[in-house]
C-alpha cells in the first residue's frame, strides 16, 4: 500500500485531473452534440499523458525537490520510488494515454498531446533554473489541453480551438507568477527563476501580473464573438475577469504575500468557472 500510494503521488493527481478536465471541456465545446462517455475518454487519456509529463518533471527535479519544504516529501526525493521505477511508470502511462487518444479519436489529438508532454517535461522543466522565459514556454503545454479536446471532437485545429488555447494560455501568467510569489523562498533555494523580475517581489512583477490579467478579459470574450458560446458565459467571463483584475490591483498596492495568495486561489477558481460556463451555455 505504501508503494501504491507513492506511485499515486507521482501522478500529481489533482493537477493532472485539472488539466485533463479542461481537455474534456474542450471536447464538449467542439462536439456537435454532447457525448459524455467520449468526453470521459478524453479526460482519462489526458490524465494519463499529463501524469507522465509530471513524472518526467519530478525525475529531473528530484535533487532540487529535496531543497524545498513543499516538495521534500515527494516519492523520488525520499527514495520511496526509484528513478528507474518512475521512468517505467511514466512510459506505461504516456504510451497508454497516447494510444487511447489516437485509437478512439484521431492521430492529431495524440500528436498534440505528445508535443505537450515534450514541451513540459523536456523543455519547460530544465528552463526553470535558467530563465524566467520558462513561464512563457510552460504556458504553451499549459494552454494546449482545451485545444486538444476540441481536436479530439473535430479532427482539426480551427479558429475556435485557438481561442480556447488563448484563454488558458493567458491565464497561465498570473497563475504561475502568483504561485512563484507565494513560494519565492522555496524557489530561490532550488534556483528556480520563475518571476519576471528574478528574485524581486516588487511593483514590476505585480504590474506584469496585472497586465496579463487585463489582457485575459478580452480574450475570454472571443467565444461569444466566434459563436462558440453565448452571452451568459461571456457575462460570467467578464465578471470573473474584472474580479480577478481587482485582486492584481491590490497586489500592486501592497506587494505582499497575502495579496499574491488571493490571486493564486482566485486563479484556481477562475479557469474551471469560465470553462464550465462556456460548456453549459452551449449545451
Amino acid at each position: 500500500m505504501t508503494k501504491a500510494r507513492a506511485y499515486f503521488q507521482l501522478l500529481k493527481f489533482r493537477l493532472s485531473f485539472t488539466v485533463a478536465f479542461s481537455s474534456a471541456l474542450g471536447y464538449l465545446l467542439g462536439s456537435t452534440t454532447p457525448h459524455w462517455g467520449r468526453a470521459a475518454l478524453v479526460l482519462f487519456g489526458g490524465l494519463l499523458v499529463t501524469g507522465a509529463a509530471n513524472i518526467i518533471n519530478q525525475i529531473f527535479e528530484k535533487d532540487l525537490d529535496r531543497l524545498m519544504r513543499r516538495t521534500e516529501a515527494r516519492p523520488l526525493p525520499t527514495g520511496r520510488v526509484s528513478v528507474n521505477e518512475a521512468w517505467a511508470f511514466c512510459v506505461v502511462l504516456g504510451v497508454s494515454g497516447l494510444a487511447l487518444l489516437a485509437y478512439y479519436f484521431n492521430p492529431l489529438t495524440a500528436a498534440l498531446s505528445l508535443l505537450s508532454l515534450i514541451l513540459y517535461g523536456f523543455i519547460y522543466t530544465p528552463l526553470k533554473t535558467v530563465s524566467p522565459i520558462c513561464v512563457a514556454v510552460g504556458a504553451i503545454p499549459g494552454g494546449l489541453p482545451p485545444l486538444i479536446g476540441w481536436v479530439a471532437a473535430q479532427g482539426y485545429v480551427g479558429e475556435a480551438a485557438w481561442v480556447l488555447f488563448g484563454i488558458q494560455f493567458m491565464w497561465q501568467f498570473p497563475h504561475f507568477w502568483a504561485i512563484a510569489w507565494v513560494a519565492d523562498e522555496d524557489y530561490k533555494a532550488a534556483g528556480f527563476k520563475m518571476l519576471p523580475a528574478p528574485g524581486n517581489r516588487d511593483l514590476r512583477t505585480a504590474f506584469q501580473i496585472m497586465t496579463y490579467t487585463v489582457l485575459l478579459v478580452p480574450v475570454s470574450l472571443l467565444p461569444l464573438v466566434l459563436g462558440i458560446s453565448g452571452r451568459a458565459s461571456a457575462g460570467v467571463a467578464l465578471v470573473c475577469g474584472v474580479l480577478f483584475t481587482l485582486l492584481t490591483v491590490q497586489l500592486m498596492r501592497t506587494q505582499d504575500r497575502k495579496a499574491a495568495l488571493r490571486i493564486m486561489f482566485a486563479s484556481f477558481l477562475y479557469l474551471p468557472i469560465v470553462q464550465i460556463a462556456l460548456v453549459l451555455d452551449k449545451v
